[in-house]
């Protein structure tokens, strides 16, 4: 992987010991996963962004496990000179080079009484002519997509998330939670969310290297406590039997899932749009979906009881 020796400006170091920190917690989140799952392991891949653009990263995918059937704890640190279409997407004109460096997961499980998940934690600099930073942010946030609610779930994934974020002020939750349920939407389908939601924060910007390091501890605190907010969640469902019902309805979930990444996600679009790693990109994608015209779940069932959570947001805490 490359190193952040390859921008030498200011913040050289800051870089550093933020690609340290990503590092560090792919292992122990994909440490922790395979022990929950108890059969499948990583597979690694290190790979390098091809002809001459700049960096690289590490993927590690699960699949076929007793939990997991597809998942991916991603690594990257990549950089280049700003092109047309990113000018476009970020809206800057001084800008001549990047460099993002972050951690991205998605994990579909087997069991459709299991949620889907979804995290990130990113870091971005933009800099001018002269290698001077003209621009830097952290962003990133974690959203849960269960197929079958369990309002006891919902609650504790989102109480995680705010005992972490209170310690750095009361309204940062409320504020982020509020961004995630505008932001995980298929506008196309009457404004349905993906999933019951999280936290979603983007362009948190420094104004000072003071700023710069409480950024970086509360999105480190933010990554920490991803594992204490979903594995108890898997280990209460993972047992839970199911038949092809269940299985169906999933898929058809899995199905708005894609529509999401495919049509709206700004990182999945950003990916391509820089010619980023298409099997890192599209690592987020379920194994198997449905798509069947006109789908509509019976009225007063547990599948409804879901989407109706989807089309109206709600306050879990």
């Amino acid at each position: 992987m490359d190193t952040a020796s390859n921008y030498k400006t200011n913040t050289a170091a800051f870089r550093g010991s933020w690609i340290e920190y990503i590092c560090h917690l792919q292992e122990d989140i994909c440490n922790a996963l395979e022990a929950i799952d108890g059969k499948a392991k990583f597979i690694e891949d290190n790979w390098e962004r091809a002809e001459g653009r700049g960096g690289g990263g590490k993927t590690k995918v699960i699949s076929n496990g007793n939990v997991f059937e597809k998942g991916g704890v991603n690594t990257s640190v990549v950089y280049g000179r700003v092109n047309e279409k990113m000018k476009k997407q970020l809206q800057t004109q001084g800008a001549v080079k990047w460099f993002a460096a972050g951690l991205s997961l998605v994990l579909h499980p087997f069991n459709p009484y299991v949620p889907t998940v979804h995290a990130n934690w990113r870091y971005f600099e933009l800099y001018d002519a002269h290698d001077n930073v003209c621009d830097r942010w952290f962003g990133g946030g974690t959203d849960l997509t269960p197929y079958y609610l369990f309002e006891e779930d919902a609650k504790h994934f989102h109480q995680n998330i705010k005992n972490t974020m209170d310690n750095f002020g009361d309204d940062l939750y409320p504020k982020f939670k509020k961004r995630c349920d505008e932001y995980f939407v298929n506008s196309h389908r009457n404004n349905e969310t993906r999933g019951i939601g999280g936290v979603f924060y983007d362009h948190l910007r420094p104004q000072n290297d003071e700023q710069a390091e409480q950024l970086r501890t509360f999105q480190q605190a933010n990554g920490n406590s991803f594992l204490n907010g979903y594995l108890p969640i898997v280990e209460k469902r993972k047992d839970i039997s199911f038949a092809e019902r269940e299985k169906h309805w999933q898929e058809i979930r899995r199905g708005r899932y894609v529509e999401f990444n495919l049509l709206h996600d700004r990182g999945t679009l950003f990916g391509i749009k820089t010619n980023g790693r298409t099997e890192s990109i599209l690592m987020s994608l379920p194994p198997t979906v449905r798509f069947e015209y006109n789908y509509k779940p019976a009225s007063g069932s547990q599948e409804d009881k879901l989407l109706q959570v989807c089309l109206a947001p709600r306050n879990w805490i």
